[in-house]
C-alpha cells in the first residue's frame, strides 16, 4: 500500500479509536495500545497536528494537511513509519467500527483538494476501505486479504 494511504489509515485509526473509545466500547488492547503509542509521537513531534486532531470531531480537521504533516514525518524518522505500519496492519485485522466512515472523510477532503497526493489516495481508496470493512478483494485473479 502507498505510503500516503498507510498515513491516512494511521489518522482515520486514531480518529476512530477517540471516537469509538468516548461511547465506552473497547477496541482491543493491542490496537489501543499501538494508537496511544502513535498519539503519543505526535504530541511531541507534530504538537500542532496532535491539537487538532484532538479537537476533532467539534473543530473541523484539515484532513490533507494533517495526513501530509505526518508522511513528511514519517519519512524523516523510520521508527514512527514503522508505528504507522504496524498500527495499520492492527487497523487491518480488527477495524474500529466507525474506520470506514473516517476514510470517507478523509476521502472526500482529498477529492476536493488539488493535491497531487489527493490523486494517490483517491487511487488507493477502495484498498483502505476494503481494510475499513475487513473484507477480501480480487484483483487479476489472485486474492488478497487485507
Amino acid at each position: 500500500m502507498e505510503p500516503f494511504t498507510t498515513v491516512a489509515i494511521a489518522l482515520a485509526t486514531i480518529l476512530a479509536t477517540k471516537a469509538t473509545e468516548k461511547i465506552g466500547e473497547n477496541i482491543g488492547d493491542t490496537l489501543s495500545h499501538k494508537t496511544q503509542q502513535f498519539s503519543e509521537w505526535l504530541k511531541q513531534r507534530l504538537p500542532g497536528t496532535f491539537a487538532a486532531i484532538e479537537q476533532a470531531p467539534e473543530q473541523p480537521l484539515n484532513y490533507g494537511q494533517a495526513v501530509l504533516d505526518i508522511e513528511t514525518a514519517a519519512k524523516a524518522d523510520p521508527n514512527i513509519s514503522q508505528v504507522i505500519q504496524e498500527l495499520t496492519q492492527l487497523a487491518e485485522t480488527n477495524p474500529p467500527a466507525n474506520l470506514a466512515e473516517i476514510l470517507k472523510e478523509i476521502q472526500a477532503a482529498f477529492a476536493n483538494s488539488q493535491q497531487p497526493q489527493g490523486t494517490i489516495f483517491n487511487q488507493n481508496f477502495q484498498k483502505a476501505m476494503n481494510v475499513a470493512q475487513n473484507q477480501t478483494i480480487d484483483q487479476s485473479g489472485s486474492t488478497i486479504n487485507f
